[in-house]
């Protein structure tokens, strides 16, 4: 079962009014969305995500609330043109988290899993874009070892880079996992390929230019009084969070809700062991003089 992440305290800091309207950016299988939904009377929710299949999942889970969901397929950059089409001029909440769901890491076929083999894709919308198998198989070895050690901060890229180099080509998660298993040495929980698996995961979705463009349209798409609560997961991301929000505080822009990062309770992260690295900040909008 689908359990959405930090969800009490996300609904907590969107401070929800019932005939609001607000947008969830990463849909997934919807828990978000249908609990914003359920909170609702005359509001609605925009629920947005790039990845067509997860929207159908979320469509299922939402039923009982279908009258106040709106779904849309949509990048973080083309968020504006969702409101214009449903004639939203400003959002009174935006709710962003930016993990994988659990769908498309555990679908062997989608080629982000460690652990189901399937083809090197790791695309969220599958129909654009290079997949993960065009940069493994094509990139220069230094350019990917700069990638993974840039998107993914593994200190070992240079050694992959050249195990993977000589492998060629690598067509299968499996077959990339086992060969960077033959590289990185095994510490704790974490699989040895997880740092280079997002980094591919990050360039193919082109994941960073995306948030900038959302954290950049912000003011534009919350209204005066409305919110904004992202969901991070890794410290490059939360970074570029953190430093979004600080730059509209200082420009007198918005107000931190949370001067310090809020983390998932202990009970959460015991219940619910995907929420362990997640991070929750949020901003409030402010009124500026035209």
């Amino acid at each position: 079962m689908h359990v959405p992440v930090m969800l009490a305290e996300c609904l907590e800091y969107l401070a929800l009014k019932p005939d609001g309207v607000y947008l969830d950016a990463t849909t997934g299988l919807g828990g978000h969305a249908g609990a914003i939904a359920r909170q609702l009377t005359t509001g609605f929710v925009l629920a947005c995500d790039r990845d067509a299949q997860s929207l159908e999942l979320a469509r299922a889970a939402t039923a009982d609330c279908a009258d106040r969901i709106r779904l849309h397929q949509s990048l973080f950059s083309q968020l504006g043109v969702v409101l214009n089409a449903e004639k939203v001029p400003q959002l009174d909440g935006l709710l962003a988290d930016l993990g994988v769901s659990k769908f498309q890491l555990t679908e062997g076929a989608r080629g982000f899993s460690l652990m189901a083999d399937g083809p090197l894709d790791m695309r969220m919308g599958q129909d654009v874009g290079e997949t993960a198998a065009e940069l493994v198989n094509f990139l220069p070895e230094k350019q990917l070892a700069d990638l993974i050690y840039e998107l993914g901060e593994e200190r070992r890229s240079r050694q992959i880079a050249r195990a993977i180099v000589r492998a060629r080509p690598v067509t299968t998660t499996g077959q990339l996992a086992k060969l960077i298993e033959g590289v990185v040495p095994r510490t704790g929980k974490l699989h040895p390929a997880t740092l280079t698996f997002m980094a591919l995961r990050i360039a193919v979705n082109r994941e960073f230019e995306e948030l900038d463009a959302l954290l950049e349209s912000l003011p534009a798409l919350v209204k005066p009084g409305g919110r904004a609560v992202f969901l991070t997961y890794h410290s490059l991301e939360d970074r570029k969070v953190k430093q979004g929000f600080q730059s509209l505080a200082k420009a007198g822009r918005a107000r931190l809700l949370t001067k310090h990062v809020v983390k998932p309770t202990d009970q959460e992260t015991r219940d619910n062991p995907p929420s362990r690295s997640a991070k929750l900040r949020a901003v409030e909008f402010l009124a500026t003089e035209q």
